[in-house]
């Protein structure tokens, strides 16, 4: 394809994920959805050229940075704390899927190879980091749950990657070795996590070093990607790399970045995610004519594998049921015996947590890199287009009702020990004890007097408000919403003063940011 062209499409992919996620808020559809299906409409549009995916391209473009948006946001001490539960999941739930998978393919395809079943199974196991992020960030769920989900999509791609590699090696060589598939994974998951954990203190003494801000931000960027391909090319897992590289760098950045550095940083990331996690769901859309194509066209596809797929995706989310209650079942038992103090998640938790099973750009990549001498490649690959659409489709547009069903409350050991009103008075007379300290001169006489004035006043306001939240939530609202007015007739003054040409772009520009943060420490206020 002409490079002009290549552009093109890039250009009119984007217009599409603007256009689509427009609709998919006007319709009240989870945006995943809306992506996935009008990619797909896409790709049978007459005259648009075949779109053909490069699976080790997309692996290395998109699952880097949105792994590192990921492990940046995820709250470290709770991580910590459910990192047995996560574990399970991203280790035992994958094997346990996989298998079951691997067992009924091979039930409805006697003559696919074991390898192939099993590859399969590898393929469609672990729930995708991406689609789980695009699922999540749309409903809201008490903390212990959503660290659960959000640390096994995180790692469980590692668990994944590890099966598939010797399925296909199996199905290619005839030779499997399960001593050696063990210890391939932990040699994956300990070396990907050291190299995470070299690039990550790396870059908290590069940034410490560097004084340009531009260049911190693009440093940033860059790190998430050379942590995957420094893993990958040392032959460990790039997945564990870039996650642990996150971790570190998500746990240091509140010291060695300044403010400015993080309003800047953090308005680019969420653009460059939002465009990422978007193409994704319409790439996966685009891919479905390839697979279509290649199993003789939808009529025949669905004629002779659609019984089959549908059974393969049933399969999967019965076994992540069977995983999940099982595991609520044994932890009730060990809790019981006095074995274990973990809190079992109950019904409503465990459904919701089974629930959860969104495939993705993984399954996606994976289903594409299976070689083509592979035997049963063509049913892998409908298989996996099938569970990706399935698990989005279904799962992803009632994951709400399921929640609203559930009745979700959250556990008072999940709960922090301060609400963000305390926190925020405790903030507050920290920052007064400095204030009054430095607002006498040496011989004690006051210099600040107006900023004493102010500190102490709002030190006392904010613990009043952190005392009787609820008597003073309404004036606090009516007060801000009098500063955000202020603030709009001041910028619409501005731009006045501007257009007249009484002030130039260089006032206007510094004056409306002035304006610009204090908007948003308003709206930050009154939410």
């Amino acid at each position: 394809m002409d490079p002009t062209h290549l552009f093109e499409l890039a250009i009119a992919m984007v217009v599409a994920i603007i256009a689509l996620h427009y609709v998919a808020h006007a319709l009240k559809l989870p945006p995943t959805v809306a992506l996935l299906v009008g990619g797909a409409s896409l790709a049978f549009v007459p005259g648009l050229p075949a779109i053909s995916v490069d699976p080790e391209l997309v692996l290395v473009i998109f699952l880097p940075p949105l792994l590192m948006d990921g492990a940046w946001s995820i709250p470290v001490g709770r991580l910590r704390r459910h990192v047995s539960g996560i574990a399970a999941l991203a280790v035992g739930a994958v094997v346990f899927s996989a298998a079951v998978v691997a067992v009924v393919a091979h039930m409805l395809f006697p003559t696919l190879p074991w390898a192939a079943c099993a590859a399969l199974g590898a393929i469609v196991a672990p729930p995708d980091a991406v689609a789980a992020r695009a699922v999540l960030e749309h409903v809201t769920l008490p903390r212990r749950l959503q660290i659960l989900l959000e640390g096994e999509s995180l790692l469980n791609d590692a668990s994944g990657l590890v099966l598939f590699r010797f399925a296909i090696a199996a199905g290619l060589t005839g030779a499997f070795s399960l001593a050696g598939a063990v210890g391939s994974f932990f040699v994956l998951a300990l070396g990907g996590a050291a190299v995470g954990a070299v690039v990550g203190y790396a870059w908290v003494k590069l940034v410490r070093r560097l004084g340009d801000e531009y260049l911190i931000i693009a440093a940033t960027v860059l790190l998430c990607w050379t942590s995957y391909l420094l893993g990958e090319f040392l032959h460990v897992s790039g997945v564990i790399a870039t996650v642990t590289t996150g971790l570190i760098a998500s746990w240091h950045q509140h010291t060695v970045l300044s403010a400015s550095m993080r309003m800047r940083g953090t308005s680019f990331w969420t653009v460059l995610i939002f465009l990422m996690e978007a193409a994704v769901f319409v790439l996966i859309g685009l891919s479905l004519r390839d697979v279509v194509d290649r199993g003789g066209g939808f009529v025949v596809v669905i004629e002779t594998l659609g019984g089959p797929m549908l059974a393969i995706l049933a399969a999967l989310i019965l076994a992540r049921f069977a995983w999940v209650f099982g595991s609520e079942a044994a932890t009730r038992l060990a809790r019981a015996a006095g074995l274990a103090r973990a809190t079992p998640l109950g019904a409503g938790g465990a459904t919701v947590l089974s629930w959860v099973g969104v495939r993705g750009v993984v399954t996606l990549a994976l289903a594409l890199s299976v070689p083509e001498a592979f035997p049963g490649r063509d049913i892998i690959l409908v298989a996996s287009f099938a569970v990706i659409v399935g698990t989005v489709l279904g799962q992803g547009t009632t994951l709400s009702r399921v929640i609203r069903w559930a009745r979700l409350s959250e556990s008072d050991a999940e709960r922090p020990r301060l609400t963000m009103s305390q926190a925020e008075a405790a903030m507050a007379q920290a920052q007064l004890v400095t204030i009054r300290r430095i607002a006498y001169d040496g011989d004690g006489q006051l210099i600040h007097p107006m900023l004493l004035e102010r500190y102490e006043r709002r030190a006392t306001s904010i613990v009043n408000y952190a005392e009787r939240a609820e008597h003073y939530q309404p004036a606090l609202h009516a007060h801000f919403d009098v500063v955000l007015a202020a603030v709009a007739t001041g910028r619409s003054e501005l731009i006045r003063l501007h257009r007249a040409g009484e002030i130039d772009d260089e006032t206007l520009r510094e004056l409306e940011r002035d304006l610009d943060l204090e908007e948003l420490s308003a709206i930050s206020a009154k939410a």
